[in-house]
């Protein structure tokens, strides 16, 4: 299999050598670096790497160009070939043009020149980009093979399980792949086992639950310590923020998660206002990331295992568990976060998965690439997931209860919305009714003004409505609100049931009504529901359970 490729383009000979060799002394091994003295040059090379069927991997360019500047050329390389990474070289002068860039061209970074000492300027950002880009292109032969077919609700729940927990597989579609009917024969299965999953070191796995997907992959199902100082439950946002201070103050730190980490954050194709990221990250590339800084730490995490009771056992708390055991903290963080509400329509449960779906990771737009898509919402990840699926996407048509989407959703959202061409919005609208056989085939929408309803064709849906918070495992200990949102600190003091609070001492901030359990992000009550504030308050949970631990 031939290496990837590296490409740098700079018209100055001397620099062109040096930001060369300083590539090739760090990623010779694993890619091939080439260099183009002119943007022509680079655009040429691409077309030939691109007839060969060669991945480019990042381009480097400068920007003070002539005949092409940079920006120019980087332009082209992203229409030809759009998943590759650029970098800009450019210097101080420049620093507006470069920022208008991320938006104009999406360029993934720009630097200033010189890149002295590379170790120390050009290393970290080129290993950054390389690390996103190698990410999405696995080599095939460590891949793991999905079999199903593209309406199956259990083929679905495999494929969202894999990719939110950054295992890269290769989908094979029984209606369109002829591998795919042929591995079924040599497998000895039939239609009715799919999906079937092929692990590249185990053996065929038939349908199989989270749980055993999860073990066959290696991936940690179970506790290893009897007793922690502190156990999160829930690896959202909020639940990683607390595992990353927890562990590294020195807490033994255990985080439970049910499905994959990250929570809806993690299914957002871009996150464009999170601090410190001016081209915006994916909610994947964040959790990937918070998930190897937690584990560097010493944070255990443990997948596939969810919480479904809570019991006070002295002074331990006690995470019961869906397999029978349970896992024992001297101090627990609840960061469960929302589920999306299911929409409550005719035939839209019967087609749930077949076609209508809560929520979508980044990676599912390409599945609809040529469709039609219809999302229901109003909020921030309802747009992100808009301009998403517009890439792929023929159309796009976004429906809205209210009469506006300034109310619910961010300005910079709401701008990308109404300048994307095959984006349509329509207020004042709802799903009335969902038809299909065996998978959606038609939406009724009615117009809440009129009270008109027409029958559209459709095959996708995906629903970001509401906010439910998973709290129900909680029993009656933890005291909610009348929606499930836990209740924290004043709150619980100034709850109807005042008097449950045992201690002397007012419950702190996050505080719920039991002392050494504290909740943070979306499940709390009046949280901001935005992933910079779910951050803010999982390292906030930290620090008061320190003070909570110094007292027991």
């Amino acid at each position: 299999m031939s290496k990837p490729t590296i490409l740098a383009v700079d018209d100055d000979p001397v620099v062109s050598q040096a930001i060369v060799r300083d590539l090739r002394a760090r990623y010779a091994a694993d890619y091939r670096v080439i260099a183009a003295t002119s943007g022509g040059e680079a655009l040429t090379l691409l077309d030939e790497l691109t007839l060969r069927d060669r991945s480019v991997a990042l381009v480097a360019s400068d920007q003070r160009m002539p005949e092409m500047t940079g920006i120019e050329m980087l332009g082209e390389v992203r229409r030809v070939s759009p998943e590759t990474k650029l970098l800009l070289l450019t210097a101080y002068a420049d620093t507006d043009v470069a920022i208008k860039a991320i938006n104009d061209i999406a360029l993934d970074y720009y630097m200033f020149k010189p890149w002295d000492p590379p170790a120390e300027r050009l290393y970290p950002v080129v290993d950054g980009l390389l690390d996103d880009w190698s990410s999405d292109h696995p080599p095939e032969t460590s891949q793991v093979r999905v079999i199903g077919h593209r309406w199956s609700d259990r083929s679905y729940d495999v494929k969202t399980f894999l990719a939110r927990n950054h295992v890269p597989y290769r989908w094979l579609d029984v209606e369109r792949d002829e591998e795919a009917r042929r591995l079924i024969d040599v497998a000895q299965r039939t239609m009715q086992d799919l999906p079937l999953v092929l692990v590249p070191d185990g053996d065929a796995l038939v349908a199989p639950s989270p749980r055993e997907l999860a073990d066959a992959l290696g991936l940690r199902t179970r506790a290893e310590q009897p007793l922690y100082d502190l156990c999160i439950v829930g690896a959202g946002p909020a639940g990683l923020a607390a595992a990353v201070y927890a562990a590294s103050e020195g807490l033994s730190t255990v985080v439970i998660e049910r499905d994959a980490p990250g929570g809806q954050a993690a299914q957002s194709a871009s996150i464009e206002n999170y601090l410190g990221f001016p081209k915006g990250l994916s909610g994947s590339d964040l959790t990937h990331r918070a998930v190897a800084q937690a584990a560097r730490f010493g944070a255990e995490t443990v997948l596939a295992s969810d919480g479904i009771g809570f019991e006070e056992r002295g002074p331990v708390r006690a995470v019961l568990l869906g397999d029978g055991g349970a896992i024992e903290a001297r101090s627990v963080v609840v960061a469960t976060g929302v589920s999306y509400r299911r929409l409550e329509a005719p035939g839209v449960e019967e087609l749930a998965s077949r076609g209508i779906y809560y929520g979508a990771s980044a990676s599912e737009a390409r599945q609809c690439e040529g469709d039609g898509v219809y999302v229901v919402g109003a909020a921030n990840s309802a747009g992100q997931a808009v301009l998403n699926f517009a890439k792929y996407a023929e159309r796009v048509v976004l429906l809205v209860r209210g009469g506006d989407l300034a109310s619910g959703m961010s300005q910079y959202l709401v701008d990308r919305i109404t300048a994307t061409p095959n984006v349509e919005v329509l207020l004042h609208t709802e799903v009335a009714a969902a038809g299909g056989d065996g998978r959606l085939e038609t939406l009724t929408l009615a117009d809440r003004k009129s009270g008109t309803k027409k029958e559209v064709p459709a095959s996708w849906l995906f629903v970001f409505i509401g906010a439910a918070p998973r709290t129900d495992w909680l029993g009656e200990q933890l005291a909610r609100d009348a929606r499930g949102f836990v209740l924290t600190g004043q709150d619980v003091l100034a709850s109807a049931d005042e008097g449950r609070w045992p201690l002397q001492r007012p419950p702190y901030a996050l505080e719920t009504s039991v002392p050494g359990v504290f909740a943070a992000g979306d499940v709390r009550l009046d949280s901001m529901k935005r992933v910079a504030s779910a951050v803010g308050e999982g390292a906030m949970a930290i620090y008061l359970v320190h003070r909570y631990l110094a007292t027991v």
